[in-house]
């Protein structure tokens, strides 16, 4: 005769599929990085927070526990970054050139506004470094408001996203790697660049498919790249398009798929959510409003609210206009316009750089946070309800 199976075991199963589901969710990264962040502002804030910051100063190895995670985990997220890349370029949006031109154009348009508007408001003043923080879109939030939509919202849509937000972190990338360099030493340069190319020639050449040299080889490169001043995460870009990588659809077992599966969790549930804990330690005083209303933090909010959509769209109005790209058939301007608000959202990149363009300055970088979060908080809102009032649900749209 046939049991039934006790209470506990069924709601034990029912807690599994639960985080099951939630882990696999799109939408979950960005809800852990909201908790993350909210638990650094209460902790700052509180009774404890000296001893909070205090924290992420301890030395291990010589570098902070805040250094390791910028210049270590984070390369890791950029290496996670450039296997996207990767993925667009060979076999995504971006590997048709007349596909390529609408994003590509999205982008460039998404960068540039933001960075004018920035810059005619900060020229010539000590704020003007914080050019690049505007630029950025963070994937994970803009990709978590459109899960949040559900089928409201047309599968090209998340496509574009996706496209321009990648295009968005090279460009962030190349913004690090050129502005954000102190001093480079060309003997530790050259050092890298000769370790990448032999990694290079590994893949190209010699068809080496195994990790192990590579990721050894990247671990080398990180060290080297750290040492000659430009910042370390950029290896992480750099070793991504030494490793092999294939097209074909029945081959999802090379290198580039493996090591791009692997760290998917890793960097959303752990990189990410540690690197909100130690930089997001904002301290919200009296005089915050204050902070938000000076030249750079101006320039911050009016740069991710008001630029990122209107180069976004300005770009996508310029490529069509050109005849080099054009809009997806189940797309219109309404969608683009939309998409260009969420790219608002700059939350990880814009903090990583606000670092980079602000070091050694504790009151510049706390209100460029906060004007980052304030205007991450506002795109995020905003692009959710707009794309939400011009995409009825399914059966709105039936009827």
């Amino acid at each position: 005769m046939h049991q039934p199976e006790p209470a506990s075991n069924n709601v034990q199963r029912k807690l599994s599929q639960t985080f099951q589901a939630f882990f696999d969710s799109k939408k979950s990264s960005g809800i852990v990085l909201i908790v993350c962040t909210l638990a650094s502002l209460l902790m700052t804030n509180s009774t404890h927070g000296t001893a909070y910051l205090a924290f992420w100063q301890l030395h291990l190895g010589g570098l902070s526990l805040e250094h390791w995670i910028n210049d270590g985990l984070m390369a890791i997220f950029f290496l996670f970054i450039g296997l996207e890349l990767e993925r667009e370029f060979y076999s995504g949006e971006l590997s048709n050139a007349r596909s390529a031109m609408l994003p590509v154009f999205a982008a460039v348009g998404g960068i540039l506004v933001p960075a004018l508007i920035h810059f005619s408001l900060n020229a010539g003043t000590p704020g003007q470094a914080g050019v690049g923080i505007p630029m950025a879109t963070d994937i994970a939030f803009a990709l978590g408001v459109l899960a949040l939509l559900g089928d409201r919202i047309p599968a090209p849509l998340k496509v574009f996203v996706v496209a321009f937000a990648v295009i968005d972190d090279l460009g962030a990338i190349m913004v690090i790697a050129a502005f954000y360099t102190a001093q480079v030493s060309l003997g530790y340069l050259l050092a890298a660049a000769v370790a990448w190319a032999v990694l290079f020639a590994l893949n190209r050449k010699f068809r080496v498919m195994s990790l192990w040299p590579y990721l050894l080889g990247g671990g080398l490169i990180w060290f080297l790249v750290l040492r000659s001043g430009i910042h370390a995460t950029v290896a992480g870009v750099l070793l991504a398009f030494a490793i092999p990588y294939s097209s074909r659809a029945e081959d999802q077992h090379s290198p580039s798929h493996r090591l791009e599966h692997f760290l998917n969790k890793p960097v959303a549930f752990f990189i990410l959510p540690l690197f909100a804990l130690a930089n997001t330690g904002i301290v919200i005083g009296g005089d915050w409003m204050h902070s938000l209303s000076g030249a750079n933090s101006l320039g911050i909010v009016a740069g991710l609210v008001i630029g990122k959509p209107l180069g976004l769209s300005l770009g996508c109005f310029a490529a069509v206009a050109l005849g080099l790209g054009r809009l997806p058939p189940e797309l219109n301007w309404r969608h683009i316009f939309g998409a260009g608000i969420l790219g608002g959202i700059g939350f990880t990149m814009s903090i990583f750089i606000t670092n980079l363009a602000f070091s050694g300055n504790a009151e510049a970088i706390n209100s460029s946070k906060m004007a980052i979060l304030v205007a991450s908080l506002t795109a995020g809102v905003a692009g959710f309800a707009w794309l939400r009032l011009i995409s009825p649900g399914r059966q709105a749209a039936a009827s």
